[in-house]
């Protein structure tokens, strides 16, 4: 289960269009610190594109989505941290809602 944790308004950087997307936070996991070798808990994020009214889509806010939040490949891109480092990534979060044998595909 993933939990809806905000609504959000974006804008396409290249064409200037605005669009919104829920926020979806995954289930609270232990980590190991790749640094210090310390446990630490996180839990994963992930945006999904939402074509409800503001107020309808805020409604949802604390709701809960059947489905999990996974890494996935992705085009390599460029990342600058706080600290001016730069790194390369190739995975990103995605939503994956449970497969079910009468899913149908509606909009592309």
């Amino acid at each position: 289960m993933v939990q809806i944790i905000a609504f959000e308004k974006k804008e396409n950087s290249r064409t200037k269009e605005s669009y919104s997307v829920l926020v979806l936070q995954g289930e609270p996991e232990v980590l190991i610190s790749k640094s210090s070798g310390r446990p630490y808990i996180s839990a994963r994020k992930t945006t999904i594109p939402c074509a409800l009214e503001e107020n309808q889509a805020q409604a949802l806010i604390g709701k809960e989505l059947p489905g999990s939040i996974s890494r996935v490949a992705c085009t390599p891109f460029e990342l600058k941290l706080a600290t001016g480092k730069k790194v390369k990534i190739s995975t990103a979060f995605q939503y994956l809602p449970p497969e079910t044998a009468n899913d149908k595909e509606v909009a592309q």
